[in-house]
């Protein structure tokens, strides 16, 4: 069992920054992969980056050179640094742990989500 709570979101305006932290605890957390997903209204949930150990990184085309995901292990944290935001990114933001030991970007293969904060960008 891994438990995951997500902080850091807000309201901010365009082309600005936030850092959106994810908080895990259970199970050995290295044999996770994490990943931020979002769910804008009426939308489906999308894959926005995820990261694999220290060093193995996958980011949307969408965020790609915006969003910056990091782990921190030693506190037990994923990060999501977003910046240069755009009105498109506001929606509730996901943290996902997947045991596949594999990045997927498919949300069905997430074993484990915390409860979302909320990104609202405003133009």
């Amino acid at each position: 069992q891994v438990q995951l709570v997500e902080s850091g979101g807000g309201l901010v305006q365009a082309g600005g920054s936030l850092r959106l932290s994810c908080a895990a605890s259970g199970r050995t957390l290295n044999n996770y992969v994490f990943g931020w997903f979002r769910q804008a209204p009426g939308k489906e949930r999308e894959f926005v980056a995820a990261i694999w150990r220290g060093d193995n990184t996958l980011y949307s085309e969408s965020v790609k050179g915006r969003f910056t995901i990091s782990r921190d292990s030693a506190k037990s944290r994923i990060y999501l640094q977003m910046n240069d935001l755009k009105a498109e990114d506001t929606a509730i933001y996901y943290c996902g742990a997947d045991d596949d030991k594999a990045i997927n970007t498919a949300s069905r293969l997430y074993d484990y989500w915390g409860q979302g904060t909320q990104v609202t960008v405003s133009s």
